[in-house]
C-alpha cells in the first residue's frame, strides 16, 4: 500500500461562455421562477380571502382579530414572495446586460484528485470546467 499518495475533494467552478443561445435560455429560467411566484402570490391571496370569510361566517367575538392576523400573515409572506421576484427581475436584467463570449461562473461542483509527495496543492485546487451552450469547451487547471 503506497502511504506516498492521497485522494482529495475540491471545488470546481463551472463556468459558460455567453451566447445569444445561453442568454435565452438563463431568460426562459428566471421568466419560470417569475410566473412562478405570481401563481403563488395569486393562491395565497385566495387561501387568505377564503380563510377571512371562513371567520367572518363563524361570528366569533375574535374575529377581527382572527381577520387582522390573517390578513399580517399573508402580507408577510407577499413580502417575501415579492422580494424573490425582484431579485428574479435584477438576474433577468444582469443576463441581457452580459457581453457575448463574456465568462459566467454557472455553478460550483466537487471533483476527487490524487495528490503526492512533491505536488503543488494550490495548483491542483485552482480548477475549472469551461461551458459553451451546455458543451465543455476547456478545462482549465492542474486535473
Amino acid at each position: 500500500m503506497d502511504l506516498q499518495k492521497l485522494v482529495l475533494k475540491r471545488p470546481v467552478n463551472v463556468k459558460v461562455i455567453v451566447t445569444p443561445a445561453w442568454q435565452d435560455e438563463a431568460q426562459k429560467q428566471l421568466q419560470a421562477q417569475i410566473n412562478q411566484i405570481d401563481q403563488q402570490m395569486l393562491q395565497l391571496d385566495q387561501q387568505g380571502q377564503s380563510a377571512i370569510a371562513e371567520i367572518r361566517k363563524q361570528g366569533s367575538l375574535q374575529a377581527n382579530q382572527q381577520i387582522e392576523n390573517i390578513q399580517s400573515q399573508v402580507n408577510q409572506k407577499k413580502n417575501e414572495l415579492l422580494q424573490q421576484k425582484n431579485q428574479f427581475l435584477q438576474q433577468m436584467q444582469q443576463v441581457q446586460l452580459l457581453e457575448l463570449g463574456q465568462e459566467v461562473v454557472q455553478a460550483q461542483m466537487e471533483s476527487f484528485f490524487e495528490v503526492q509527495v512533491g505536488d503543488n496543492l494550490l495548483q491542483k485546487l485552482n480548477i475549472e470546467v469551461v461551458l459553451r451552450d451546455g458543451v465543455i469547451e476547456e478545462i482549465r487547471g492542474n486535473i
